[in-house]
């Protein structure tokens, strides 16, 4: 059933690089556990066989940022919702890279340009698990929703960063998310 790595292999990369969709897992030493739900193409990258990306765009709160701050732990998990039954789990701890940090603009080129892009996420991947999957259902993929890009680019940069001040600057725990901070 379970099976541990320690890197990703080429064949898990591939199956990373077929899903549409995938859930991020944070925690601060207390309150609430974050698992939030991602997706958009092109938006997860796999960067060697221990590191991977992803952009984190506006949302209605910023909970992954604030936790990384007090405890970076993290687990990204992917589901087979198509063909053959997988769940893979990668295990590791994270920094979180704003537009005024240098890594930012050295990763910001494994990604389209998307309008209301907040954060890059690096996570160093320190063990890889994948299960069975079996009572995960099936699940035809429709399309990418364009709900948030959409509203994106009618705020326009100016008024998405008035809208982290408002919404994401703290989460709902009340941890500081440091978005602004320099």
């Amino acid at each position: 059933m379970a099976k541990f790595f320690t890197e990703i292999t080429s064949k898990l990369q591939t199956f990373i690089e077929a899903q549409h969709i995938f859930f991020v897992a944070t925690a601060a030493a207390d309150g609430r556990i974050n698992l939030s739900p991602k997706g958009l193409a092109d938006s997860f990258k796999v960067t060697d066989k221990n590191t991977v990306l992803w952009l984190n765009l506006t949302g209605s709160g910023n909970e992954t940022a604030a936790h990384i701050l007090e405890n970076n732990r993290m687990t990204i998990m992917f589901c087979s919702f198509e063909a053959k039954p997988l769940i893979l789990r990668l295990y590791g701890s994270a920094k979180v890279y704003h537009e005024r940090d240098a890594e930012f603009q050295n990763n910001k080129n494994h990604f389209p340009e998307i309008p209301g892009t907040r954060q890059i996420v690096e996570m160093k991947v320190e063990s890889v698990q994948t299960s069975c999957g079996f009572a995960v259902p099936f699940m035809d993929f429709k399309e990418e929703r364009q709900q948030l890009n959409a509203w994106a680019e009618k705020q326009g940069k100016e008024r998405i960063e008035n809208y982290w001040k408002e919404k994401n600057t703290k989460s709902i725990d009340g941890l500081e998310t440091k978005i602004f901070e320099k």
